[in-house]
């Protein structure tokens, strides 16, 4: 069967795409966008099955685009060809690739995670901007982090900014949200040392012993960590700032200390 083919801006699963860019209305459908060939095909291969998927051939990048169509409607999409200024609309990117799929949202629970004998965890608090909890993610891939903790977010991880940012990773780092007495609680209870990123402390990062059991504890981008995790750490770390500017942006904060842990694990 050919798929549907939407070419009014009006027509209602046009609306719908266009509402889903609003958190409120993503929870409300327990769904979200996965805009990208890139991304997309990392949440295909990850086992994450779109309910819908919509395509413009007239904005395609490449020859890949069929085969990924395909892939998309074998795992279950139903299949919808948009017309070039449709697509336009519903796009979150400014140059889009024609490719846009609506995914499930999930929610995973801190006890199934099952963890390694010295396991290494990035745990991020209340970060605001979408962009740079994308980042924080692709950087936790990068440094081999079992698993990302979201503490008392403010953005939400559906946020298309998010996917964007992060290039798909949020499909394959296992990614889990929770308030922060909670996690605190539980990575105790699970013998896990956590170390909190703070310019108020005298502990240099390089300096401290950061193998073992361990969770990089990183806070927002205005006010840093709360009051809790500075009191509830178990060690303080700082990165030495040696001119006038008196912090870094966070993601750029979580990948020096990511890879200074590693240095150190892999030592």
């Amino acid at each position: 069967m050919s798929p549907e083919k939407i070419t009014s801006l009006q027509n209602p699963r046009v609306k719908q795409l266009v509402k889903l860019r609003e958190r409120r209305e993503r929870d409300a459908a327990g769904l979200f966008l996965v805009e990208g060939y890139r991304e997309i095909r990392r949440a295909l291969e990850k086992g994450v099955r779109p309910q819908e998927f919509y395509f413009c051939p007239e904005w395609f990048l490449g020859e890949n685009e069929p085969a990924l169509i395909e892939q998309a409607r074998q795992a279950g999409a139903q299949l919808f060809e948009l017309s070039k200024d449709a697509f336009a609309k519903v796009a979150y990117r400014e140059r889009p690739d024609g490719l846009l799929a609506v995914a499930p949202q999930w929610k995973r629970q801190l006890e199934d995670l099952v963890l390694k004998p010295a396991p290494f965890l990035l745990v991020v608090e209340s970060i605001e901007k979408p962009g740079n909890l994308g980042t924080i993610l692709r950087s936790a891939d990068a440094a081999g982090c079992d698993a990302v903790i979201v503490c008392d977010p403010v953005t939400d991880l559906f946020n298309p900014n998010v996917v964007r940012a992060s290039t798909g990773v949020l499909f394959s780092v296992p990614v889990y949200v929770a308030d922060s007495v909670t996690v605190h609680a539980w990575l105790k209870a699970k013998g896990i040392r956590t170390a909190a990123t703070t310019p108020h402390t005298d502990n240099i990062y390089t300096s401290t012993d950061l193998r073992g059991p361990l969770a990089i504890v990183m806070g927002s981008e205005q006010y840093g960590l709360s009051e809790f995790w500075m009191k509830g750490a178990d060690v303080l770390v700082r990165i030495p700032m040696a001119g006038q500017a008196d912090s870094l942006n966070v993601a750029m904060a979580t990948i020096i200390t990511l890879f200074e842990a590693v240095r150190q694990r892999n030592g």
